[in-house]
């Protein structure tokens, strides 16, 4: 890395100190992703990178001059990566190979199984449910049992398997969380297939909006038919965030 540019102390939490110093001229060995946190990895340790709700990173000649919610830029010779966060949600952090797996830090210790590749999600879902009262839609965007099952693909997900957003995660059988962990998969690879769902100020990494969005059967469908039995799709909120449900073909 050839450097990199701090426009503020910080997003979500602050940027941390002498990150200028500890990057600059070091390699990136490799990358991953954790649940929704993007992996740098260097000799020396790993930067952790979380977009927020409306964050993007994109591949940019250096020296292009900065707009207004551009905060971030990673050197990389002739390009850079800016990252650009309007709402300020993001994070910037670093975890050094002194302080262990990264996979222990504080934000990625307690995350759940990433759903696509998981041989054992059925399992995963009902032993980690077992004497939970929480609504299953609450517990699936905790996190802590499975990751990347955001409000969008959970109420999709629901759906799909005919289980009632509000139902108790505790008092839902194995043959049904097998039901969902088939529909969790297909719906996160069918939203792959066509880039995401895109909110207004989505851009993705090859400045093309996903469509995902066409393909919904109930979330932002309030007041519309279901598109399996034609009854009306309905909204509550769970936890501050709007729930897409078909009180006929969910229960």
């Amino acid at each position: 890395m050839t450097g990199i540019v701090l426009r503020r102390s910080g997003l979500r939490w602050p940027f941390p100190a002498g990150l200028s110093e500890l990057l600059n001229g070091r390699v990136v060995r490799s990358t991953a992703r954790r649940g929704k946190y993007l992996l740098l990895h260097f000799d020396h340790g790993t930067l952790i990178i979380h977009l927020g709700m409306s964050g993007h990173l994109r591949v940019l000649p250096s020296g292009l001059a900065p707009e207004k919610h551009d905060h971030v830029d990673l050197g990389f010779g002739v390009d850079m990566i800016r990252f650009t966060d309007p709402r300020r949600f993001g994070a910037v952090l670093w975890h050094s190979q002194t302080d262990g797996d990264v996979e222990q830090h504080l934000l990625l210790r307690s995350l759940g199984v990433e759903p696509l590749g998981c041989p054992d999600l059925v399992e995963r879902l009902y032993r980690g449910t077992r004497g939970r009262s929480a609504a299953i839609k609450q517990v699936l965007l905790a996190g802590d049992i499975v990751v990347g099952v955001g409000n969008i693909y959970a109420c999709e997900s629901l759906f799909e398997s005919g289980i009632h957003p509000t139902t108790a995660a505790g008092r839902i059988a194995r043959v049904r969380y097998a039901r969902l962990a088939q529909a969790i998969q297909r719906v996160l690879a069918a939203a792959i297939e066509q880039g995401g769902s895109s909110l207004r100020d989505f851009i993705g990494a090859d400045g093309a909006s996903g469509y995902f969005q066409q393909s919904y059967f109930v979330y932002d469908r309030e007041g519309e038919p279901c598109r399996q039995c034609r009854a009306v799709v309905r909204r509550i909120v769970q936890g501050q965030r709007s729930t897409f449900y078909c009180a006929h073909c969910q229960h």
